[in-house]
């Protein structure tokens, strides 16, 4: 992705340090931060400093990497493995880290260098896999679509393009007047800072709506599909996104909208045999209880937006069956039914 002229990776490595957008300042600061080693990088990632399903994997891919550096003298295979272990400790929900960690640790019992090699190749991967996602997806896309999404699962959410963006995007590039509803995704309100920031940013025509108003827009023909990210992708379809997903599927369902999961395959559990056995974060209650913004003359500030005293529950995902699913756009093509192997 392109920013101020400037070509960038989501999150990449140079020397043993890991270097990533800091997310949390967006969209109202562009910032790159270093991450000198893996504790560092394993914050970046519980923070949300980093986030997204093939992002936070090449995150922990890294971060891995980093610790195959760090492990010194006898004690180095105890060293990787609490390390591996702090590092799935981050994120439970997301597939992607898991799949990254496992690779680059066994890679990195032959050596730190083949563990950097293995990670970079994750994140080489995980762009490529975006890039023909888009490809791919754009034939879904009709001139002139209204088309929803939720949260984000962009450029900022994998390594480059993204999943559900990249239709999207490739779509534009061949001068499909398309029209974008952008959730707003509370608590966190990814959708209408960052997915809305990247699509000004490509120059799409999009508006910010609230999470409860895409039914609205539906009943009133204003959106012709759906295209969502996803977490983690169960053995028998059931998809693990960002909360209030599901809402969105059940709404399509409703008004016979298309309704499509845009994933790499990495993101797929075939040992999860459904989206019952899917581990859902249960993140802080101020992430919903207080808000961050700006103030009219340009100052940060955070301020309570609740009920004080009230308390709050925060869990970061939901459950999609697979019956809510019309498909899933992958690399390697677009399926009704799940046949990963």
């Amino acid at each position: 992705m392109t920013v101020d002229g400037k070509d960038y990776r989501t999150v990449w490595m140079d020397g043993g340090s890991v270097f990533m957008i800091e997310q949390n300042l967006l969209p109202f600061e562009f910032r790159i931060i270093a991450c000198l080693n893996y504790r560092e990088t394993c914050h970046a990632i519980r923070t949300m400093v980093i986030r997204g399903a093939g992002a936070i994997g090449a995150a922990a891919g890294y971060a891995m990497a980093q610790a195959a550096g760090e492990a010194q003298g006898t004690d180095k295979l105890i060293f990787l493995e609490n390390s591996r272990h702090e590092i799935e400790s981050t994120r439970p929900t997301a597939r992607n880290l898991f799949y990254a960690t496992e690779r680059v640790f066994q890679a990195a019992l032959v050596s730190p260098a083949n563990a950097r090699k293995e990670a970079e190749e994750i994140a080489d991967e995980d762009a490529a896999a975006s890039r023909r996602i888009g490809e791919l997806g754009k034939t879904l896309i009709p001139q002139g679509a209204g088309v929803a999404t939720h949260c984000n699962a962009g450029w900022l959410a994998f390594v480059d393009y993204g999943t559900a963006l990249s239709p999207i995007y490739m779509s534009h590039q061949d001068s499909n007047k398309l029209f974008v509803y952008v959730d707003e995704t509370r608590p966190r309100s990814q959708g209408a800072r960052l997915t809305a920031w990247e699509l000004h940013n490509a120059g799409i025509p999009h508006a910010i709506i609230p999470d409860n108003a895409t039914a609205w827009y539906m009943a009133q023909g204003k959106i012709d599909l759906v295209i969502v990210g996803a977490d983690r992708i169960a053995a028998n379809g059931d998809t693990a996104n960002k909360i209030g997903t599901l809402e969105k599927a059940i709404a399509a369902k409703y008004y016979n909208i298309p309704f499509y999961v845009a994933a790499p395959t990495s993101t797929f559990d075939m040992n999860c045999p459904d989206g019952s056995h899917i581990v859902i974060e249960e993140r802080d209650p101020e992430e919903v209880l207080y808000q961050d913004g700006l103030t009219i003359e340009g100052k940060k500030e955070r301020i309570l937006v609740c009920s004080p005293g009230s308390p709050a529950l925060n869990p970061a995902f939901d459950v999609t069956p697979a019956g809510l699913i019309s498909g899933f756009i992958t690399e390697e093509g677009i399926s009704h039914t799940v046949v990963m192997q």
